[in-house]
């Protein structure tokens, strides 16, 4: 049934300038292969960003405190090679894994480190690296967005998705805003997210012109009835 967990969220991206990143090689033990690791700027918080957003610090700290609890102390906090379309992790194409998220000087924001992965996409992620090319890191969130009276896009109800790889920051910014934030979830009682009004969208755009008015009764009923259902 429709409640009040049924809201409309956008999915956020939010990205890192490569160059304050650290890339280190660490050898746990002897004779042991040494595994890379990334280190930097993870999340920020207060400051108006680039794509015109502010995240409150509070909100930030609670949402970080739920991914390390959740994610990072449970070995599941795994990050993707560039931006999917999609809300969800794809284990497929997981190159790193969160291994921490803390805090130092600035309490705007919150540094984190990853070990990359011996995965297919984790080792195209290693080569890149090692071949000089700069990666930074992009943040993936699901969120509700209020204007301020500043004009400004206030995130409330963030949720952290996953912390993502990308080889080229300002491009990757700018396409994945185009292809992903104009997509909207709902979210349901156990915390699952669906794209249900982008499926609705999706149907009413196929629809043929003979006998519009029936099909679009039938898109709409069947949008309805997907929304009891969650």
């Amino acid at each position: 049934m429709i409640n009040n967990y049924s809201m409309s969220y956008n999915l956020l991206i939010e990205t890192q300038d490569p160059d304050e990143f650290e890339y280190t090689l660490e050898e746990k033990k002897s004779g042991e292969q040494p595994r890379m690791y990334i280190e930097g700027p993870y999340l920020m918080a207060d400051g108006v960003n680039r794509n015109n957003r502010r995240y409150s610090q509070e909100q930030m700290a609670k949402e970080v405190a739920r991914y390390k609890s959740e994610m990072i102390s449970k070995n599941r906090a795994m990050g993707e090679l560039n931006h999917p379309t999609t809300a969800d992790v794809d284990l497929e194409r997981a190159c790193h894994i969160v291994v921490d998220l803390y805090q130092k000087d600035d309490p705007s924001i919150w540094w984190g480190k990853s070990k990359i992965l011996s995965t297919p996409t984790g080792k195209i992620l290693e080569s890149l690296i090692k071949d000089g090319v700069k990666n930074g890191v992009s943040s993936r969130a699901l969120g509700k967005l209020e204007k301020g009276g500043d004009g400004v896009d206030n995130v409330t109800d963030m949720r952290l998705v996953a912390i993502d790889c990308v080889a080229d920051p300002s491009y990757a910014d700018a396409f994945v805003n185009g292809i992903l934030e104009n997509r909207t979830w709902i979210c349901d009682q156990d915390g699952k997210f669906h794209p249900v009004y982008d499926q609705l969208q999706e149907n009413l755009d196929t629809l043929p012109k003979k006998d519009l008015e029936k099909h679009v009764t039938t898109a709409v009923m069947d949008f309805l009835q997907k929304l009891k259902t969650i």
